[in-house]
């Protein structure tokens, strides 16, 4: 159960995030989530969308280089802890994690958790084995 994540390359320029989410917009691409991380020359933006195939051909067609990347999606209760139960899985199983990302949902009070991890498949067993509710690219993309 991944999740297609787009990311995209962006030059640390005045308007070059503008033009890039104008483009999203202007091919009906809804972000769902995102993260930036940034050097001194560029940044990555790093996001979920609607229709991520799509997506990817227009950022590149655009001009931005772009690639896309498999992640793990879970949902957790929106409580203290809740987070650090998800990493305690991970570490147990001695998964490393390369990144996350999180968000509230707004269909239920729990929070959304994107990780991109370096053994996809074992910390999906390990999560879905722990009872954690693994996200579906549906469930997602149609946040």
């Amino acid at each position: 159960m991944m999740i297609n994540q787009i990311s995209v390359f962006v030059e640390n320029k005045k308007g070059r995030l503008y033009s890039l989410t104008k483009t999203l917009a202007e091919n009906n691409i809804d972000l769902k989530a995102l993260s930036i991380a940034d050097t001194a020359e560029f940044g990555i933006l790093r996001c979920i969308v609607n229709d991520p195939q799509s997506a990817l051909k227009i950022v590149k067609d655009a001009g931005f280089t772009a690639t896309m990347t498999q992640v793990l999606g879970i949902e957790v209760e929106d409580v203290p802890g809740g987070l650090a139960r998800v990493l305690e899985i991970l570490r147990e199983n001695d998964i490393s994690i390369e990144y996350l990302y999180s968000f509230v949902g707004t269909r239920s009070d729990n929070a959304l958790i994107i990780f991109r991890v370096e053994e996809t498949e074992k910390a999906y067993e390990a999560l879905k084995d722990s009872g954690l509710k693994i996200l579906t690219e549906e469930m997602v993309y149609n946040i």
